[in-house]
């Protein structure tokens, strides 16, 4: 089901007040949640220099995870580069550092996603192709994922580097973009990705392939494309059959799986078994980069990068409320994770990260 924008009334003198949404296209009117812009967040150590920042995440104690690419410093600079891993605190306090190659695993040439699950458990993936030919790295296929302690002992990898025999493998996944542990079924969702179309489901503990599917729950098809192949043109209806970039996916308390399809400018809605339910699409402007849930009880937002910031997104009726645009924002965000407190972390690659802090809701909503 395609939703389409609504006219915005009263938009300049109602962002003015609020000072942090700049758009507003809900039909109704609703609770905003307002953010403004940490400039003290993270104290990384001053000795060491980041790379690309890929991808955020939080764990259950509301401590920051970032992953960074530290092969994209500058040759002067890589004796400086600090690990792949960094976790922080709640109020930005470095805490420990580690990842990149090692024994027994094999480490993704080109960092893309990080989740910490549940239960503490650091899981990476890659997205390097052979054909990219990137300076530094080698010519594979970042084909794995992997599981980690929160101190960074390894514990399980699914896939090898290389490995992939396409959308019909159930051994490998496929230059993945994103994962996430659903708590009730400890299954491991995977965004699978940029060489694959398709959602791939592991049983969390064990690595053991569960299930998998495509766009509107089809078998998944497509191109393999090492170059990132946008559509050229979009044309009303739904959409193309197949994904294009699954680059983020999260699984709410109440089983639903949201998938954002970047290229084809969409979030689809799946149930845990794969079922097709629907879908927000905006074919306007770039849409779907990422995602992330709002952790109320209800978890009644999702937060989509799309535009040049952040679209709300009331979770049930999948209608746009807003934009979250706010002095000083990095943007869209390339990956984005929340805390308990609601504040907003967005990882962009090329312009470092970012803490967004929750500070209450517009009065009344907008119409």
């Amino acid at each position: 089901m395609s939703r389409t924008r609504s006219r915005p009334r009263g938009l300049l003198s109602m962002c003015m007040m609020a000072g942090l949404l700049a758009t507003s296209i809900a039909t109704a009117a609703a609770p905003m949640p307002r953010f403004e812009v940490d400039p003290s967040w993270p104290r990384v150590p001053a000795h060491w220099k980041l790379g690309d920042v890929s991808s955020v995440a939080v764990d259950q104690d509301d401590n920051t995870w970032i992953l960074h690419r530290p092969r994209t410093l500058k040759p002067e600079d890589a004796a400086s580069a600090a690990p792949a891993v960094l976790e922080f605190d709640r109020d930005g306090k470095f805490i420990r550092a580690w990842g990149g190659p090692g024994q027994g695993y094999e480490w993704p040439e080109r960092e893309h996603g990080i989740h910490v699950d549940f239960r503490g458990n650091v899981w990476i993936g890659g997205n390097n192709c052979a054909g990219l030919n990137i300076a530094g790295l080698k010519p594979v296929a970042d084909d794995a994922i992997l599981k980690f302690t929160r101190e960074g002992r390894f514990q399980l990898q699914i896939g090898r580097s290389g490995g992939s025999m396409g959308n019909g493998d159930t051994a490998n996944v496929h230059r993945a973009a994103d994962a996430w542990v659903h708590r009730p079924t400890n299954e491991l969702f995977v965004a699978d990705g940029y060489g694959n179309t398709r959602v791939i489901v592991f049983d969390a503990a064990t690595g053991k392939y569960k299930r998998h599917w495509g766009a509107f729950g089809k078998a998944p098809a497509g191109p393999d494309n090492c170059v990132q192949n946008p559509p050229k043109s979009f044309v009303d209806g739904q959409g193309p059959e197949h994904f294009n970039i699954v680059h983020a996916l999260r699984v709410s308390n109440d089983g639903l799986v949201y998938v954002a399809d970047r290229e084809n400018r969409r979030v689809q809605v799946f149930t845990t078994g794969g079922k097709y339910l629907r879908q927000l699409i905006r074919k306007d402007e770039p849409f779907a980069r990422d995602l992330a849930l709002s952790t109320d009880r209800a978890q009644q937002f999702l937060y989509v990068g799309g535009g040049d910031g952040i679209f709300v997104v009331e979770r049930k009726s999948m209608e746009v409320l807003g934009m979250i645009k706010v002095p000083g924002q990095l943007g869209t965000g390339h990956h984005l994770a929340v805390d308990s407190k609601g504040n907003l972390y967005i990882a962009q690659t090329g312009a470092g990260m970012q803490k967004l802090v929750f500070k209450g809701w517009t009065a009344g909503g907008f119409r």
